[in-house]
């Protein structure tokens, strides 16, 4: 019985589409790379011990996810720090006014 192992193409996907996540394509690369790495640890478990690159696929699952999460955070601190600031302005009287 010949049983080769072959590693997911998914998985492989998944980890550059990761590291594009963080140099080409920031948004777009890493949802796919949360996309295919979820998909190839499925196929993984599916496949019975033949296929193989877990690894390979909960890298670009945590590459995805740092770049979402990082992404959202400085959404919320630039949203908050002029929000802040419009309010401060406000506060002082400046409304807008120029001159």
């Amino acid at each position: 019985m010949n049983t080769t192992i072959r590693t997911s193409n998914l998985a492989i996907v998944s980890l550059v589409s990761g590291i594009l996540g963080w140099t080409i394509l920031p948004w777009v690369a890493s949802i796919v790379a949360i996309v295919t790495g979820h998909m190839a640890r499925a196929e993984i478990r599916r496949s019975a011990g033949t296929m193989e690159g877990d690894g390979l696929a909960v890298a670009g699952l945590v590459l995805g996810y740092a770049m979402v999460v990082i992404s959202f955070i400085g959404l919320m601190l630039v949203i908050l720090f002029f929000g802040g600031l419009a309010v401060l302005l406000g506060w002082l009287g400046m409304n807008g006014q120029l001159g």
